[in-house]
């Protein structure tokens, strides 16, 4: 006889998130600003770089960042600035194998495979401060980060 275990937690889990995103804002709420970006900016991850290098955002703005990797090998996309970079790098590298992958509820991060694309929303701030890096394993040690600056 063969027994499954049914993954229960995780289905509620994934039936309370798509709840809360189908539920609609209050009509004073200005979160469909943000819901709803105006731009989308296109990014073309390959070997170890990021096309383009930087990007543009308005202190204030959320952008839709559409990832595509024409590489052979996955990429990851992760946002934050300069000590949020070094703290996910350092987190990445005692993760399982290295590079633990990014799952669909990060908001600040996404795993692209090769030939796959991955959406991440970015804010601007008015510092500018802002880096975009991959982490998996040596790809960002040797280079692979884009500067998102301020407008």
């Amino acid at each position: 006889m063969i027994t499954t275990r049914r993954p229960w937690p995780l289905v509620l889990a994934l039936m309370a998130v798509t709840a809360m995103a189908c539920a609609a804002p209050d009509a004073g709420s200005d979160d469909t600003a943000s819901a709803a970006p105006e731009r989308t900016i296109e990014v073309t991850m390959t070997d170890l770089a990021f096309t383009p290098t930087s990007i543009t955002v308005a202190d204030g703005e959320t952008v839709r960042v559409r990832f595509t990797n024409d590489g052979a090998l996955p990429h990851d996309a992760f946002v934050g600035d300069a000590e949020a970079q070094d703290a996910h790098e350092a987190e990445m590298a005692e993760s399982a194998g290295g590079h633990g992958g990014h799952g669909a509820g990060a908001d600040d991060a996404v795993t692209v495979e090769p030939g796959e694309t991955g959406e991440l929303l970015v804010t601007g701030t008015a510092s500018g401060d802002l880096l975009i890096g991959c982490h998996q394993p040596g790809h960002y040690g040797a280079g692979m980060v884009m500067q998102v600056a301020a407008a």
